[in-house]
């Protein structure tokens, strides 16, 4: 009996041993954060709720933007000839050469049923012939309606029995930095291709006067004209261009925003070209010498450093020195958000003008006029239509005033002077004068004919 008894007392001591080795080495203590706060104990803990699918990107559903979208982006083939000489033979010799087609590709989106297609123009520059392949693979010989080289849109149609799948246009002005986009077109020839990005910045102007919607939706060569839409698929830009060493996507990729895009197609449809509504004035370059001493640089809103005769913003009594704060319900940090929102209006229409001046803010309703001034080919002289003044002073009913004259051509005297005929040709107004330089050949003679202020004629030939 007392054998027995020595035996359970034994078990019993190795068995605590055996606990007790396995709770100091095997089992990992459960520590909680414990805070004194006046002799009480609070625990900190989270209470906010947490979702199954898990935060950011994994709540957001693509796939019905991105179903919908592929079969209203095409793809574009656009065929030019270009013809040259072959071999060192023919370039010496002057050899009859061949006409070589040469083979571009790009995208389009489908905007109607009835086949209107909206892509760059770009992507279909110097065409002789256009393709339009759907996401069917079914292909079709696409007209072209229409250009805007400014914007870089360009309107296409294709001849259809049945009705196409197509986007409605979004409202770019409502879009948000941070928002979700689908970039969606044919890079490198790879048909119906979907990325995902977000809207890294509005109004971005890259140089060109222009308001671009930037995201970092990967685009690459071959996705130009193709459709950036939102998670709900409506079509917010038109994708135009990539920032790229390289020539392929590295970051970011531009788009024209939707509003400008539809402004451009309704105007090549209704009046043949595009009508562009301006306000009439002009503001300093941010990064001159000039707006750096007067601190222009650092003032949020546009500077009015000019203003135009008969323009919308004198009848408006619009001054120089007023800050542009507001454009009806559109903030106005910038001078491309300034063109951006005007891009889309046209002459004749009222836009409410806010303005700071002398510490006070101004509200004025503003009709927009069209666009008096434009930079020529070819010589690149700035001109602008005529005004009651000028019709009066050199006693003529049209031409062009010269306004600019870039360095090549400043010993000739040209500033201030009225243009009347290129190559013997009459100008009515700037664009007869766009038309007409259009057609000047950089390796032949150009004669023009001006007015000086005196109002004799003069004759100036360029070799």
């Amino acid at each position: 009996m007392r054998k027995i008894g020595s035996l359970l007392l034994v078990s019993i001591f190795a068995g605590a041993i055996t606990l007790g080795a396995y709770k100091l080495f095997y089992e990992n203590p459960n520590y909680a954060p414990i805070s004194d706060n006046g002799g009480a104990s609070v625990f900190n803990t989270s209470i906010t709720p947490t979702s199954a699918k898990g935060a950011g990107i994994n709540e957001v559903d693509f796939t019905v933007a991105a179903e919908n979208t592929v079969n209203a982006v095409v793809h574009v083939k656009n065929v030019t000839l270009n013809s040259g000489p072959k071999s060192l033979s023919d370039f010496f010799f002057g050899s009859q050469a061949e006409s070589r087609p040469q083979i571009g590709m790009g995208s389009g989106v489908i905007i109607s049923s009835d086949g209107y297609i909206v892509t760059n123009n770009h992507v279909v520059a110097n065409a002789s012939q256009l393709q339009v392949t759907l996401n069917n693979n079914k292909s079709y010989e696409a007209e072209l309606v229409g250009t805007d080289p400014n914007t870089d849109i360009a309107l296409l149609k294709i001849a259809v029995d049945e009705k196409l799948p197509y986007l409605a246009f979004g409202d770019s002005d409502n879009t948000k930095i941070g928002e979700w986009v689908l970039a969606v077109g044919n890079p490198f020839n790879l048909t119906s291709t979907v990325t995902a990005g977000i809207i890294s910045a509005k109004a971005r102007d890259l140089g060109r006067n222009q308001s671009f919607i930037q995201t970092d939706a990967a685009v690459n060569p071959g996705n130009s004209g193709g459709a950036l839409v939102n998670t709900n698929g409506d079509l917010v830009g038109i994708n135009t261009a990539i920032s790229s060493q390289t020539g392929s996507y590295v970051g970011y990729s531009f788009a024209v925003p939707s509003n400008i895009a539809k402004k451009v197609v309704n105007d090549i449809l209704e009046y043949g070209n595009v009508l562009k509504g301006i306000l009439g004035i002009s503001t300093p370059q941010t990064n001159t010498p000039y707006a750096m001493e007067n601190g222009i640089n650092e003032i949020e809103g546009v500077y009015i450093s000019e203003i135009q005769e008969e323009s919308g913003a004198e009848a408006a009594d619009l001054q120089v020195g007023d800050v542009i704060k507001m454009v009806d319900n559109v903030k106005i940090k910038r001078f491309p958000d300034l063109t951006g929102y005007l891009s889309a209006k046209r002459p004749g229409d009222v836009v409410s003008v806010t303005v700071a001046r002398n510490g006070d803010e101004f509200t004025m309703p503003v009709t927009l006029t069209e666009l008096q001034t434009i930079d020529l080919p070819v010589m690149g002289l700035t001109v602008k239509n005529l005004t009651e003044k000028d019709r009066k002073q050199f006693k003529i009913k049209k031409g062009v005033k010269i306004v600019g004259v870039p360095e090549t051509y400043r010993g000739y005297g040209l500033e201030n002077k009225i243009l009347i005929s290129v190559d013997d040709e009459d100008i009515d107004d700037i664009q007869d004068a766009k038309v007409l330089f259009g057609k000047i050949s950089k390796y032949g003679k150009t004669s023009i004919t001006m007015l000086n202020e005196k109002g004799e004629r003069e004759r100036i030939i360029f070799q």
